[in-house]
């Protein structure tokens, strides 16, 4: 099992070598059965949630 929240045509950001990324995803979803879901990420949640109070905190600091 591999989830990832990237799509597929995003993974190139990932790597810099764009052929073995095309490789790679055809070689993982070569029968394969690739499961959509559309739910936001807890871990990007939590991690915008803890930008935001470090950005708040460094706000106050300030004044």
């Amino acid at each position: 099992m591999l989830s990832t929240n990237k799509a597929f045509t995003d993974w190139g950001e990932v790597s810099p070598h764009a052929v073995s990324v095309v490789t790679l995803v055809d070689r993982l979803v070569h029968r394969a059965e690739v499961i959509e879901i559309g739910a936001e990420s807890y871990r990007l949640k939590e991690a915008k949630e803890l930008r935001a109070l470090r950005t708040m905190q460094r706000r106050t600091k300030k004044h």
